[in-house]
């Protein structure tokens, strides 16, 4: 890996994007691209990085789906599997949803290490993304610590 990774963060915008930007510190001074549903939050972004003395991070975004949506979903697989070939993170985190669920297998294929953390709204089963991911993570992290299981996945704390 090399001595300066680059680092892709990976949200749905709302309740994925608010847990993923609680662990923003842990990449203090990497280069980080951001990949979310929201352009809006560019600005955000920008802005954090200034006000934090760090320099302007890389922002993508695309279409926003979910399972209802298929049209759109496809979309999207298509949106992020191109930011993910742009890119070329060596590393890259989620907090779930649709984006990150396709981020992280488009990583694998490219070599790039993974981190899933499921979301903390999934207090009673893990997510339907985080369900699939677990073979496919190299860190496969729940936020409840009664949904470990032995096959995964392990629990390390909360977010939130």
């Amino acid at each position: 890996m090399p001595s300066n990774p680059k680092l892709m963060v990976v949200a749905s915008a709302g309740g994925h994007w608010v847990q993923l930007m609680r662990l923003r510190k842990a990449w203090d001074e990497l280069n980080v691209i951001y990949l979310t549903t929201e352009p809006g939050l560019s600005d955000f972004v920008k802005s954090m990085a200034k006000d934090e003395g760090n320099p302007p991070p890389q922002f993508a975004s695309v279409t926003d789906a979910n399972l209802s949506e298929k049209g759109r979903l496809i979309r999207q697989l298509f949106e992020v599997f191109i930011a993910v070939l742009r890119h070329r993170p060596d590393v890259i985190i989620t907090t779930g949803a649709a984006p990150g669920y396709f981020a992280l297998r488009f990583g694998k294929w490219i070599g790039a290490r993974t981190i899933w953390i499921d979301s903390m709204a999934n207090a009673e089963q893990l997510s339907k993304s985080g369900q699939e991911v677990g073979k496919y993570a190299d860190l496969w992290l729940t936020q409840w610590e009664h949904l470990v299981q032995p096959e995964g996945p392990d629990f390390m704390g909360r977010v939130l």
